[in-house]
């Protein structure tokens, strides 16, 4: 008798008068979209698209030159590399956090953490990434 009880709850419970106020809450948000559409849609001014209107702006700045033309990649690896060594550096709050818990132990995983760091930092160091002149 018990698990029949809790298949009626359960069948109680996904009803579709229980979904009422979800739909509800969808429909008025359509329906607040397509208000606010057709209102701004008859409130503002007279469309006039003229070869000015449909330049692209950017900043005010006057464009020049073709956007798909090649840049270089110095740019690009100089990022990552901003992002990794400055992810690796928020892997010491939680040392800093625990240190006393730590220990010695904890200690010496730190230093090897930083030499694996400074490895990696001597490396593209080494391979010339942050070099900008070629």
């Amino acid at each position: 008798m018990n698990s029949l009880n809790i298949l009626l709850d359960a069948n109680a419970a996904n009803s579709a008068s229980n979904y009422f106020p979800v739909g509800l809450q969808l429909i008025f948000a359509v329906g607040l979209v397509l208000t606010i559409m057709l209102v701004t849609h008859f409130i503002t001014g007279p469309k006039r698209l003229t070869a000015d209107k449909l330049e692209s702006f950017a900043s005010g700045i006057e464009s020049h030159g073709n956007a798909r033309a090649p840049m270089a990649i110095k740019y690009f690896l100089v990022a990552i590399l901003f992002v990794l060594f400055d992810v690796e550096v928020i892997f010491f709050y939680p040392y800093a956090v625990n240190f006393k818990e730590l220990g010695w132990h904890g200690f010496g995983e730190l230093l090897l953490f930083v030499g694996f760091f400074l490895a990696g930092f001597i490396y593209i160091i080494k391979r010339g990434a942050l070099q900008w002149e070629d």
